[in-house]
């Protein structure tokens, strides 16, 4: 049996269907920490999606596109300890200078942060290119965060990844197919999401 897909929100509303253009847009990358690599939140695709943060960094970067990363900090002993290594940034996407960490402590980058006022010192307009960890969670929550705020968030999904949990009757849902109904929810109002970096008008 056939499903009906039903129109995105975006489009009953009349939202825009074009990604952000890279050189224009401010790249936003959150919490690539060694977290995710090993341990207990260590995530199934985790180093397929870092290594796809990696060029999609090197692109921003190429077309001078304003780049902030964000960090997630549990405080000590926890995985998320961004005083220790555990809670470090992968080295493939660590930070140049000039590039400004925000430290969150909630989902949202922008619930309790100077992210918007890093945002606005860097002179970003509304356009923000989303990756990292995890796709459910801290990328979904930011970018409802920045439409919430009246930013226009593209998420990149292959520079982005989640891990296995139960569904509501206790039946395992895969990290996929979690990683592909944030992605959807996302879709659906919050932002625009492309499969790779190069789908990104440079």
């Amino acid at each position: 049996m056939s499903t009906t897909v039903s129109p995105t929100l975006r489009q009953v509303v009349g939202l825009p269907a074009e990604p952000a253009r890279l050189a224009d847009s401010t790249l936003v990358l959150i919490d690539y920490q060694n977290t995710y690599r090993t341990g207990v939140m260590a995530l199934p695709g985790a180093d397929q999606a870092l290594a796809a943060g990696a060029r999609l960094l090197e692109r921003a970067r190429a077309a001078g596109a304003r780049v902030v990363h964000v960090v997630n900090d549990g405080g000590p002993g926890t995985p998320y300890d961004v005083r220790a290594e555990i809670g470090a940034i992968s080295p493939q996407v660590a930070p140049r200078n000039g590039e400004p960490v925000v430290v969150k402590t909630f989902p949202d980058a922008f619930q309790q942060t100077g992210l918007r006022d890093v945002l606005t010192d860097l002179g970003a307009g509304p356009d923000l290119v989303l990756a990292g960890f995890m796709t459910h969670m801290c990328v979904a929550f930011t970018a409802q965060g920045a439409f919430n705020l009246g930013f226009r968030p593209t998420v990149v999904a292959d520079a982005c990844a989640t891990r296995p949990l139960a569904g509501p009757d206790g039946t395992p849902l895969s990290a996929g197919a979690l990683h592909d109904a944030a992605l959807t929810t996302i879709g659906d109002l919050f932002g625009l999401v492309v499969a790779t970096a190069d789908a990104l008008p440079a």
